[in-house]
Formats: structure tokens, sequence, C-alpha cells
């Protein structure tokens, strides 16, 4: 059975974590303060998983990074531009309204 639900769960997953690498970059992250920070809400990603994300968001312009340098390691830094704060507030209303819909599809009342 968990051959068969691994890939779904990988599925429902994907959309998600667009989400939520978002929701947690209104400050400054770096890669692997970003995975901590997701890890404490029970969201897990894998670097390969995020980096490539990171990436992408940058090119929709959602997302700048900076190198910080003064450290001993230089860290990439991430964090939302104002167009990725307007596209986050539009997903998570939408994200709340195909929550809202879907549990009231799984238990069986009235779609709202």
């Amino acid at each position: 059975m968990t051959d068969r639900v691994s890939p779904l769960l990988t599925e429902l997953r994907r959309g998600t974590l667009t989400l939520a690498v978002l929701s947690q970059l209104k400050v400054p992250q770096y890669g692997y303060s970003l995975v901590q920070a997701l890890e404490q809400s029970s969201v897990s990603i894998d670097q390969s998983t995020l980096y490539p994300l990171l990436r992408r968001l940058e090119k929709q312009q959602l997302v700048t990074s900076t190198w910080d340098t003064t450290e001993s390691r230089p860290r990439k830094y991430y964090v939302l531009t104002a167009l990725g704060e307007e596209i986050l507030e539009q997903l998570y209303q939408e994200w709340k309204q195909m929550s809202e819909n879907l549990q009231n599809l799984l238990e069986g009342g009235e779609e709202v």
C-alpha cells in the first residue's frame, strides 16, 4: 500500500512546499536556517528540493538573494520581494479557501 501512497503524497506536498517556503522568507533566511524553520513547524524539505525551488522563485522574481561574506563561511540569504509578498498573500487566501472546500467535501458537507 505504501508504494501506491508515496507518489501521491509527494504530489500533494509539492504545491504546499512553495507556500511554506514563501511564508518563511518574510525575513532573510539562508538555506539551512530555512530548512530548520520549516522542520520546527513539522514541514520537512530536502535540500535537493529546496535549492531548485529557491532558484525557480528567484527567476519568477518572488524572492531575491544576496551573499553575506562577513562570516567565516559565506551564506546566500533569500528574502521575499514586494511581488513575492503580494503573491504569498494571494496563494495563502486561495489555500485557505481550497482547504475549507476540501474539508467540507471530505466530511460530506455542503460546498462553501
